[in-house]
């Protein structure tokens, strides 16, 4: 806190227990998240820490005339500010700090999805909830690595067919012993951030599901580990304790992800406006377009650019942000 008592703006916002303050001719006033007044536009700035807030109070009070500011808070120890004022002083804010890889940036919308309703998640796995391609992890214990991990990134840049690139990634397994698929479930790293987002969502009843490329073993352990609703993904074929090389069953690619939005939000009556999809590759675009709200997470440019947020800075704590409380 002695950091935002040295900045006149945060020590108002923090410590300060009056409505508004003016600053470098800067009209301040405060508001709360269930009460954002009208304005051109509604920016969040999330981050961590204390070291971004000065650039950001210099920033602000050098191009705006007034704003109107609030503190929104969530379960995590992320921080964020709510600005709302003129478009064109916000965007000329934007674009100054658009550079910063410790400052998220976030633009809510008059329809934007409620925190405070029940909604629905639906969640690619590899890359987005846990850190890794969970197949480029088994091809590099099955000493196959380095084929495997060219094929997935070519298929995650959108350049081959899904369901094609699956079978010959999974045909490299051949011969493995299964018991690499235990290994990797006892290890699979989370991606930073979900543990926390998860249980957000879930205190305000949301639904969350998993919808995966990748294979039944790694959702399944995700899908008890987080206490999720569903988890689909391919189902590998084993044979005497040796991976097949081979997938059975329907084969879960770009439109199962896309028709597993629909189909839950129908299965659990979530209504318009609070379907939302994340992912990270050109596979997932389907999905966050069938979504009512799709996010793009450090994802390939592709999906970036057909979703409707972005993810690019910090983790998955920032997702609850992306999201209006009005209770």
């Amino acid at each position: 806190m002695a950091y935002q008592q040295q900045n006149p703006l945060f020590s108002w916002l923090y410590d300060e227990v009056s409505a508004s303050l003016t600053l470098d001719g800067c009209q301040l006033t405060r508001h709360e998240e269930a009460s954002a007044p009208n304005a051109d536009l509604r920016l969040r700035l999330v981050y961590q820490g204390t070291q971004c807030q000065a650039i950001i109070a210099e920033q602000l009070l050098s191009s705006a005339t007034s704003v109107s500011i609030a503190l929104i808070t969530r379960q995590n120890d992320l921080t964020c500010i709510e600005l709302c004022l003129d478009k064109q002083v916000g965007q000329k804010l934007a674009d100054a700090l658009a550079a910063r890889d410790d400052i998220e940036l976030l633009y809510i919308g008059d329809q934007q999805p409620r925190l405070d309703r029940p909604g629905l998640l639906v969640m690619d796995m590899d890359s987005t909830a846990i850190q890794i391609e969970c197949i480029d992890e088994l091809a590099a214990m099955a000493g196959v690595g380095e084929a495997v991990a060219e094929v997935t990134e070519r298929a995650m840049q959108g350049e081959l067919d899904f369901e094609q690139s699956l079978r010959e990634r999974v045909a490299k397994l051949a011969g493995a012993d299964a018991g690499i698929i235990d290994t990797l479930c006892a290890q699979l790293p989370l991606m930073p951030g979900l543990e926390a987002m998860v249980a957000e969502l879930q205190d305000y009843g949301w639904r969350l599901v998993l919808a995966s490329g990748g294979f039944t073993p790694f959702v399944g352990h995700l899908k008890q580990q987080l206490n999720l609703d569903a988890a689909y993904a391919n189902e590998l074929v084993i044979v005497e304790g040796k991976l097949k090389g081979e997938v059975i069953g329907t084969v879960v690619d770009a439109q199962f992800k896309a028709d597993t939005v629909l189909r839950s939000a129908e299965s659990w009556q979530i209504p318009m406006g609070q379907r939302l999809a994340i992912g990270d590759g050109a596979n997932d675009i389907p999905m966050v377009q069938a979504a009512d709200f799709g996010i793009a997470y450090h994802a390939k440019p592709k999906l970036k650019a057909a979703a409707d947020a972005a993810i690019a800075k910090l983790d998955l704590r920032v997702l609850p942000y992306m999201l209006v409380n009005l209770a």
